[in-house]
Order: structure tokens, then sequence, then C-alpha cells
């Protein structure tokens, strides 16, 4: 019965990814052979991991960052209580939560993961192994090789504070409605991890955090209401992971007082001019745009449309350069009581002005800066201090750092 509904699955992806997938030649790779290599795989798979494995696998060979199997959700949540990312071509544990396992066993922020579970993380692989260790196979305890700022390197074996979530979700309200709103709760959670937040400095500079692009035209005109109260912006787009593309239109248009192509989307079937339109009161101060390898999507297309028609400096590290624009298609087994997968298709490139794409390339910043080992086990933030250094306003690193402290949602 397992291995019929994996096969199900494997055959509505491939029918939303064959349908749907921008370009008809699939980059000359030939989908449908590893789609049926894929099946006859899964017809030996002795496990619903190795299953789903295979589903996956036959999408990685489009090797696009956006489309990518989307498996039912476990009935569990692990928790290991550190952030990573890459600096530079270097991987850096940047947060650990206190008092979780990794915290109990000195995992501190600035240690370079040398590797994860055996395996080396790089800018190209670091993305795949959080999807394969998070979201389909998720692992109950990764095993890190760390090496600290003085330069000691040891072992550790963090494991996951695991959170069950409960199997079966009545939505009808019959329960009291209990189920229903705990998801509106985690939904409001959610909306409060990317809520933009701003720190300034008089009337000289105002300092946005903006953690995606997921705002109403109106919460635009909101932002730039504060905007335009100082001379000079620093659009902070560290960690963003883009967001909705009309909103990168609507937030483009107030920092510049004319209408400016930002990309074409080239579709399966046609290509579409995207445009920001400038607002009525457009802000015309200076602005420095901060990126890191977390930055994607529409966080990359704002940080090179400024460069382009160099509007502002973009500062900090190369981009994540995973740049598709993607629709994702949900699919069931069930009808009263269903279970849910589902696959995200890329169904356009982004070509700027220039006639590139950034997918696979990313944003090289028009002054590369990148915190050191120590400045991250110190909490300093010299990218933040150096933009508003190059704004005319003095911030150490070590204040910078404290502007915006992380915040680690509810347990």
């Amino acid at each position: 019965m397992d291995r019929d509904r994996d096969e199900e699955m494997l055959n509505a992806v491939a029918d939303d990814v064959l349908k749907h997938y921008y370009d008809p030649n699939y980059h000359g790779v030939d989908l449908k052979a590893q789609f049926a290599a894929a099946k006859l795989r899964l017809k030996k798979a002795n496990s619903n991991g190795m299953a789903l494995g295979e589903i996956a696998a036959a999408l990685d060979s489009l090797n696009d960052s956006h489309t990518f199997f989307l498996p039912p959700q476990y009935a569990f949540r692990n928790e290991f209580g550190w952030r990573y990312q890459m600096v530079g071509d270097r991987c850096f544990i940047t947060q650990v939560r206190p008092g979780s396992d990794a915290d109990v066993k000195g995992v501190k922020p600035g240690d370079q993961i040398l590797t994860i579970n055996g395996y080396v993380p790089t800018r190209d692989t670091l993305w795949k192994m959080q999807y394969d260790f998070g979201v389909l196979r998720p692992q109950s305890t990764l095993r890190l090789d760390l090496q600290d700022p003085l330069g000691n390197k040891r072992a550790v074996g963090v494991v996951a504070a695991v959170h069950p979530i409960k199997r079966v979700m009545d939505l009808t309200l019959r329960d009291g409605g209990n189920d229903y709103f705990d998801i509106m709760r985690q939904n409001e959670q959610q909306w409060h991890d990317v809520r933009v937040r701003y720190a300034d400095s008089g009337d000289a500079l105002l300092i946005m955090k903006l953690p995606g692009f997921y705002f109403s035209e109106s919460d635009v005109g909101m932002m730039f209401d504060k905007v335009r109260k100082h001379s000079a912006l620093v659009v902070d787009l560290r960690g963003n992971p883009g967001g909705s593309v009309d909103m990168l239109q609507h937030f483009a248009g107030g920092v510049f007082d004319k209408d400016v192509p930002i990309a074409d989307r080239v579709g399966r079937k046609d290509r579409k001019p995207q445009v920001a339109k400038t607002s009525h009161r457009p802000f015309t101060g200076k602005v420095v745009v901060l990126i890191d390898s977390r930055s994607a999507s529409a966080a990359e297309l704002f940080a090179r449309l400024m460069q382009i028609e160099k509007r502002g400096i973009v500062l900090g590290d190369r981009s994540s350069g995973h740049v598709m624009e993607s629709r994702r298609y949900t699919e069931q087994f069930g009808v009263e009581t269903a279970v849910f997968y589902g696959v995200s298709v890329t169904d356009a490139d982004l070509i700027m002005t220039d006639g590139k794409s950034l997918e696979h390339t990313g944003v090289t910043p028009d002054e590369v800066l990148l915190p050191s080992a120590a400045d991250l086990a110190s909490g300093r933030d010299p990218v933040l201090a150096r933009a508003a250094e190059l704004l005319g306003v003095k911030i150490s690193p070590e204040d910078a750092g404290k502007m915006f402290p992380y915040e680690w949602p509810p347990e």
C-alpha cells in the first residue's frame, strides 16, 4: 500500500513538472527518462524515506533551486537550536538557542562547520543538505565537525528537540475549532517573524530590516512614509529569501523617480517585462543595500536593480543565486481525511536588463565585506557599521550588532 502511494506521488509530481516547467526542453535533461528510472528504483525501495528520496532525486537532475518535491508532512518537527549559513566560501554557526542541546554541548556562534554528517557544506550543496536533513528525511541527530575562531577542532553530535504534530487536524470546527485556531496562531507567529523592523540615527539615517517581500501595497506606502523623514536609507536584505514579485515592484518604485524595468519574465509560452512604477512621492536620498549568502529571489533582483540603475551601493556577501519564479502545486490522498504533498515548479526565468539571469551566479556586491569568525562570536556587525559609514553616520560594529537581535520562535 505504501509503495502504491509512493508511486502515485511520483506520477502526480511528474505530471505537474512536465506540464508546467518553464523550459519545455528541460535544459536538455530527458526528464521522462529520469522519472521512469525513479519508478524502477522506487519498486526496490525498502522504506518510505528511500522512496521519497527517489522522487526528489528525479527533480534534482534539473539543478533548479525552485523546482523540488514537497513530501507529506511528518508528525513531528525537529528543532536543533542552531542557525548556520555560508559566509564567503565557509559555513558558520550564527545563532544558538539558549538551553538547547547545541548550547549544552558548547556549540557557539563563530564556530566554522567543517562537515555535517560527514558532508562538506559548500554554496552549491548547503541548501540541498538542509532540504535532505530537514524536510525530506528529518534527522534526529546531526554530527558536526567544528573549528572555533582560534582554530581548535572538535566533533559534536547535536540531538534535536522533537516537537510532536497532530497526525490528524480537524478543520471542520466540530471540535470547537481547537485545530483551526492553532493554525491561525501559527500563521500569526509567522507574520510576526517576517515583519519589517527599523532603527534610525536621527533624521540622517533609517535602517530597514526587510526579512522578506511578504507585505501589501499599503504596507509599502507606510514604509516610505517613515523613509522620507530621513536623508539616507539602508535596506538590509540579509537572510531575505524573496517573496512576491508584485511587492518587489511596489517596493522598488519607492526609491526611483521614474518607471524602471526590473527584468523580463520568460515563461514557457511568453516573455513579459516586469516594471517598477515610481510612486507619487519616491525617496530620493542615498541608499545602501545589504545582502548575504541567504539573500535570494526578489531580494537579489532588488540588489542587482540598484546596481544596474546606479541608484545605490550594494554591500556584503555574494547572494545565493536562487532567482527563478515558481508556483506550488498541491496534491492529496483522500477527501475527508487527506494527506497533502506537492511540488514547487519553476514557471519562469527572470532576465535582467543586462541580458543575464542571476540563477546560479547571484549578485556580487560593489564592496564585498564579510564578518569574521570573531565578529560572529562576539555579535559584532561590521557590515551594517560600514553601510552607515558610507552614508555619513558613525555606528560601531558592536552597536550595529545589537540593532536587530535574533528572535527565536516559540518552541
